[in-house]
């Protein structure tokens, strides 16, 4: 076992982190701290597990560093669900029933019938999810393959410095119980209101910096970070910059949905 930040030995200042750790609430992960995992199937590959049912996640989240030559021999399947997203790089994606040449902001969403493999052509850093497919009689999700770059943004909840961009066709298709987004603030803008639902969220920073109300706390939030949110967790953010420094915030988050309450 390794770390993310490939820190070797001592460091000049005091050991501290900005991960906090609340269990039915919320969970934020500095980077600085993470460690890389041997994961079956990965080979060449850094592979750091973020969100996963050990901090109460219906879904498991993944960073993953591919070498060159690095491949995964099969990502999801036998009722799995996956979805992968290029951070970085470019690489070689396909499954039953497609196949892909992935650039950076591209993405393949794969049914749980099926599995994602891939090989990269040089180094990439991809964003990995993995959940149980709840399947609904009559309706079924199938393969979508597509890039950020090629998507409409659309203004978030009527404001016009706040955009989304949706990955997957839940909107309108109900074979789909989880979407994938991609959220942007230029700076100072916010959420229109603090958000409660039971929809939990996996969230990785691309870009900027934010600071976050999760539960009862305002949490300062950057590029690179990870953040878990549970059900019912308040939510909100204001996107912030440096002075000189207009990077705009940019988060890939999932959601579940089109599914009713299990009893």
């Amino acid at each position: 076992m390794s770390y993310l930040n490939n820190q070797l030995g001592y460091r000049d200042a005091l050991l501290d982190t900005r991960s906090i750790i609340k269990k039915g609430d919320y969970i934020v992960l500095d980077p600085d701290g993470l460690v890389k995992n041997v994961v079956p199937g990965y080979e060449n590959c850094d592979v750091t597990i973020l969100g996963s049912p050990a901090m109460g996640a219906t879904f498991a989240d993944y960073l993953v560093h591919v070498h060159e030559g690095g491949k995964n021999t099969g990502i999801g399947g036998e009722g799995i669900e996956s979805f992968l997203y290029v951070v970085d790089g470019e690489l070689s994606v396909k499954n039953d029933d497609q196949s892909a040449e992935l650039t950076k902001g591209g993405y393949i969403y794969s049914p749980a019938s099926n599995n994602i493999t891939f090989e990269a052509k040089g180094e990439a850093t991809l964003y990995v999810y993995r959940r149980r497919y709840e399947p609904v009689a009559g309706h079924s999700a199938h393969t979508v393959v597509g890039n950020a770059n090629d998507l409409e943004w659309m203004s978030y909840e009527g404001m016009e410095n706040c955009y989304v961009q949706d990955f997957l066709p839940s909107a309108h298709d109900i074979g789909f119980d989880m979407n994938m987004h991609i959220l942007k603030f230029h700076i100072g803008a916010s959420h229109g209101y603090i958000e409660t639902h039971v929809q939990q969220h996996g969230m990785y920073f691309l870009s900027g910096k934010s600071m976050y109300r999760l539960g009862d706390d305002w949490v300062p939030l950057q590029k690179g970070d990870y953040c878990f949110m549970d059900a019912y967790v308040p939510q909100a953010c204001y996107a912030i910059g440096d002075e000189g420094r207009e990077e705009e915030l940019v988060y890939i988050y999932s959601k579940d949905c089109n599914r009713d309450v299990a009893l």
